[in-house]
């Protein structure tokens, strides 16, 4: 079975060019961060397009598929552009990001809206833009929502979100199928759930249920175990309400290489094992094919997004480690931090040279555990050089802050040769945009200007 871009910790554009410097999408990295500075976040569109290609040829042997991209991984209006062109929809999990897609004219009734606490404004906006299923996870948002349905006079087609019961070997922070989770119903909870949809709300459609398991998931078992408890749910639905649910949302979660040791399946794998198992249990529950929905979201832009630094200061601890210090850092990616995520990264302009050494890449804000690699072996550094640190496309950007006030990168999309600017780098002016001084501050205080 081939291998899919989830499998590689590089952009599948990535080569060493004839100055001995890293090159991605046709461009050299070192002229990028040239042209844009640093740190830059770079995303190759090719690896983008071929991983929603392969995602969509996996499932074809089934009739009735929605990929979506799960945009809480990295959203933009550009990303928005891309995943239209590619026939997927989108996984929305706020207002931003339903303004967001509207904004980028996103066919919207290809949008499905998760959350565990949606606010009344989010919903009224999801509806206004025609959004096209919303996933209730709780009884406060079956009300609220059916009451804004009925004030706006309109029907609402939503999915149940469960908690399956489910844990897979991911971070703890990053799972979410499992039954202590804040994320959907417990599944004893569904029955008076699809109770309160029937007798109080009747401007909710009640369509299917949904659940997710978690994220960076590696072992394939899962998924088979979840549709496993999907399909008996459905059964159980049409058996006790007289209820035929017409779509099953399993959601995304695959794994992709961050260092050479991971060894996630490919989106291959994943596919056979999902349609294998629903196959197999809609036979021994007697139920018709239901619409399947999958919400792949790191698996397609990781692997395809890089980050640039340049290379500062350095210090040698005595008898200890050497650190090498970059432009950026926890502020642009806070995952090391957060999650003791690991990275691979080389020196862009010296990357046919062997390692000489072996170093911590530390980052540039006021807190020790700003690392972003430890133990990276790389040619000898030096001042200027530009590190690049691979499969940082997803939660990198949509993570990242203004700590220290700091302002955040720019991002690029690179293609055929070609670079553009898909995110414009934040100035000074930026940061205090949004201040604002009480004027009873300001006659405390004449020389504030």
């Amino acid at each position: 079975m081939q291998n899919t871009v989830n499998q590689s910790i590089m952009p599948v554009t990535t080569k060493i060019n004839n100055n001995g410097h890293l090159e991605i999408g046709g461009c050299d990295v070192v002229e990028l961060a040239e042209t844009y500075g640093t740190p830059l976040y770079v995303f190759d569109e090719e690896t983008v397009r071929k991983c929603c290609q392969q995602y969509k040829e996996a499932f074809s042997s089934y009739s009735n598929v929605s990929t979506l991209f799960a945009s809480k991984a990295f959203m933009t209006q550009a990303i928005c552009a891309i995943l239209k062109d590619e026939g997927f929809g989108l996984d929305v999990v706020s207002g931003g990001e339903i303004y967001t897609a509207s904004s980028a004219n996103f066919p919207m009734n290809r949008c499905y809206f998760n959350g565990n606490n949606k606010s009344s404004e989010e919903l009224e906006l999801a509806l206004e833009t025609g959004i096209g299923r919303i996933t209730v996870d709780n009884f406060f948002e079956i009300d609220l929502l059916n009451s804004i349905a009925q004030s706006k006079n309109i029907q609402v087609d939503v999915i149940l979100r469960i908690t399956p019961g489910i844990e897979c070997h991911t971070h703890e922070y990053i799972q979410t199928g499992h039954l202590d989770s804040k994320f959907g119903f417990d599944l004893t909870q569904v029955d008076e759930a699809i109770e309160l949809i029937k007798e109080r709300c009747p401007n909710l459609n009640l369509k299917g249920l949904h659940g997710h398991i978690g994220s960076q998931i590696f072992e394939t078992y899962v998924y088979a175990d979840l549709v496993e408890v999907i399909v008996a749910e459905f059964a159980r639905i049409r058996d006790k309400f007289g209820i035929t649910l017409e779509e099953m949302n399993l959601g995304g979660g695959l794994g992709v290489q961050y260092i050479s040791e991971d060894d996630p399946p490919s989106i291959y794998e994943i596919a056979e094992v999902i349609l294998t198992a629903l196959r197999q249990n809609l036979v021994k529950y007697e139920l018709p094919e239901p619409k399947i929905v999958v919400e792949p979201g790191r698996s397609i832009v990781s692997n395809a997004g890089v980050t640039l630094y340049t290379v500062g200061s350095s210090k040698q601890v005595p008898e200890g480690k050497k650190y090498v210090a970059v432009d950026g850092g926890m502020a642009d990616n806070p995952r090391p931090a957060m999650y003791q995520a690991k990275y691979y990264g080389v020196v862009a302009n010296k990357a046919n040279e062997e390692a000489a050494e072996t170093v911590t890449i530390a980052g540039r804000y006021c807190e020790s555990g700003d690392i972003l690699i430890n133990d990276a072996e790389l040619p000898e550094t030096e001042p200027g050089d530009i590190i690049c640190i691979y499969c940082t496309g997803a939660y990198n950007y949509s993570m990242s802050s203004n700590y220290n006030r700091v302002p955040r990168p720019a991002g690029i999309i690179v293609h055929d040769g070609q670079s553009d600017v898909i995110i414009k780098r934040e100035t000074y002016q930026d940061l205090i945009s949004l201040d604002v001084i009480p004027e009873r501050l300001k006659k405390n205080n004449c020389h504030l200007v």
